[in-house]
């Protein structure tokens, strides 16, 4: 049960800041925060996505680059293109390294402010960092498992924010429902995202980009947008108010 318990809030905690914090805010700037906050939102990211932890400068860049470029040969990530979820997988992951490492050239429309912290991203990235969060899983693990069967849950907790990406970045390209036809391949996994809390509002947010709230549907509750409504009552962050287009 505390092996159950400890997996699920780590995908759940680590989920929120790559919606809330890489998604949301370096790549779409749906609301604003101090820069303190920015810096506190780093930490926390790192923190619950842990070996896993990803940039917010390099998954904002990645992921403009992926509504500029959806389902063509230019998408970072896309099953159109890719032979299988691990090419795609590898796709992505080198060229967020080739973005991260500034070994390729950026358009300039892609990394406007996007939020970077180059000191913190350095030691957060480095292998010294996942190897120690690696370790206090596995130190975790042998102090809490029960049964032999919740140490297959261990590679998880070792690449969640990969996994993440892949539901949303293959399935959420594959399979689901369409509430906006476009000239993408784009789709909404769940009618009530209990999974990616909003995320898997795909074909959402593909239509409305920068619409914080990724439900449009009555039913289509997105958990992570309440969140952000409950910080901006807060004061917390600031929602930047927008107006959609049918």
């Amino acid at each position: 049960m505390i092996i159950l318990l400890f997996v699920l809030v780590l995908w759940y905690g680590g989920l929120f800041f790559q919606s809330f914090f890489l998604h949301r805010y370096a790549a779409h700037q749906v609301f604003t925060m101090s820069k303190t906050m920015e810096r506190i939102t780093f930490i926390l990211t790192w923190i619950f996505q842990g070996s896993s932890y990803l940039s917010a400068y390099g998954y904002g860049i990645m992921h403009r680059m992926h509504h500029a470029y959806t389902d063509t040969e230019k998408d970072p990530h896309s099953p159109s293109y890719d032979a299988n979820v691990f090419a795609m997988m590898w796709k992505t992951k080198t060229i967020y390294q080739d973005i991260n490492k500034q070994r390729i050239p950026v358009d300039q429309r892609f990394t406007k402010n996007v939020p970077q912290w180059k000191s913190f991203d350095a030691f957060a990235s480095s292998r010294f960092s996942r190897v120690l969060w690696m370790s206090l899983y596995v130190l975790f693990f042998a102090l809490f498992v029960t049964s032999w069967w919740q140490w297959l849950l261990l590679p998880i907790t070792f690449l969640m924010a990969p996994i993440h990406g892949v539901i949303i970045n293959w399935f959420g390209h594959i399979y689901g429902y369409v509430n906006f036809q476009m000239k993408n391949t784009s789709k909404n996994l769940f009618r009530f995202d209990f999974l990616m809390m909003g995320e898997g509002y795909h074909n959402n947010h593909h239509k409305h980009a920068s619409r914080a709230n990724f439900g449009v549907k009555w039913y289509e509750i997105d958990v992570t947008y309440v969140i952000i409504k409950i910080l901006d009552a807060l004061g917390v962050i600031q929602l930047k108010p927008i107006s959609i287009k049918p």
